[in-house]
């Protein structure tokens, strides 16, 4: 099996990184570049590609840190309206994407539970509509984005749907929320939101978008996790690398070089993880076993290889004015997002058997 990158993919990194490279980068800095609209149809001035080339991107926004929409965006708005939605879905909410003047996000958690199969929030038809009813917790920009897509158990039916709902509509409260790195996010109540039969992603109410959905935030969140563990790898690297202590560089002291070891290892694994995972979805193949793995070993070691990191940089770690802060809180963040680990061992013991 070979993960090494293609030319395609190889330009796509290059281009992102340098990017990402400058002070100050902003949402619409992505938009000008293309990087926005990789995975988009190529009749509407996208590129075509797929849930790999946009993996690349989050990594790149992971390795940087930089708080931008590109989760929500990316892996919650344009893979599955890209992949599942009708030409008429696309057309009236890519486009405004891909021209940097709307955002998109997904609300894929409930109270307690991370991407559930069965959702409690409900939508029961009424002629030609769907009523939508629940409550949905942190929901990343679902006060920016111009649709939140919405996974529902259709009422009598037995399936789950996947709803295109304004965070304007009439029956939407949109309430901030706090979260570890300081980027927006918000719970969701919904009352009797009234969506046209339309609005249902694919049209389509088997179950399959509510499934696609939970797989793309997943590889996402992985994609995004990958590079906030190199980033802070690097980091962490150069510091004791160049600091020294009785004269003599941190990085030569054996229990130094032991932990910087571990925060290598947990890199590498989720690395390897959620690149296995996204190829698979890319390539159509069955990703939920590598899902799983990469989401277990986001939520369970890459906090704990962020303290790690924390732990060598001494004070300087906990300094508002070094970049370390930025990497340990986005981290905490996507361990919260995926369930936490005692969540995401369990879905690995439920598919063990």
């Amino acid at each position: 099996m070979d993960f090494g990158l293609d030319e395609t993919r190889s330009a796509v990194v290059a281009l992102a990184a340098e990017v990402l490279a400058r002070d100050g980068v902003r949402w619409s800095d992505l938009v000008r570049a293309g990087l926005v609209g990789l995975a988009m149809p190529v009749r509407l001035g996208g590129d075509g590609l797929g849930v790999l080339e946009t993996s690349l991107v989050l990594t790149e926004v992971g390795r940087r840190a930089a708080a931008l929409p590109a989760l929500a965006t990316l892996a919650l708005g344009v893979l599955p309206l890209a992949r599942l939605g009708t030409h008429a879905q696309q057309d009236a909410h890519l486009c405004a994407v891909a021209t940097g003047d709307a955002l998109l996000t997904a609300a894929t958690r409930e109270p307690s539970v991370s991407l559930p199969a069965v959702p409690a929030t409900v939508a029961r038809r009424d002629g030609d509509r769907f009523l939508v009813s629940g409550t949905k917790v942190g929901v990343p920009y679902a006060a920016e984005a111009s649709r939140i897509l919405v996974p529902a158990t259709i009422r009598g039916g037995g399936v789950v749907g996947v709803l295109l709902i304004a965070p304007d509509a009439a029956g939407v409260r949109v309430t901030p929320t706090a979260s570890s790195s300081g980027t927006p996010e918000y719970t969701v109540d919904l009352t009797d939101v009234a969506v046209s039969a339309g609005e249902l992603l694919g049209r389509d109410p088997s179950g399959q978008a509510a499934r696609e959905l939970n797989r793309f935030a997943l590889a996402g969140a992985c994609a995004v996790a990958d590079g906030i563990a190199a980033g802070a790898l690097d980091l962490t690297t150069e510091h004791v690398r160049t600091r020294e202590q009785f004269g003599k560089p941190l990085a030569t002291f054996q229990a130094v070089a032991q932990q910087i070891a571990d925060v290598y290892t947990c890199a590498r694994t989720l690395h390897l993880a959620t690149r296995s995972a996204c190829w698979r979805l890319d390539s159509g193949r069955d990703a939920g076993y590598d899902l799983d793995v990469a989401a277990y070993w986001l939520a369970e070691e890459l906090p704990a290889a962020l303290q790690v990191c924390h732990h060598l940089h001494g004070g300087l770690g906990v300094d508002a004015t070094y970049p370390l802060h930025r990497y340990y809180s986005a981290g905490k963040d996507l361990a919260r997002f995926v369930g936490g680990a005692c969540h995401r061992l369990g879905r690995l013991a439920a598919v063990g058997g």
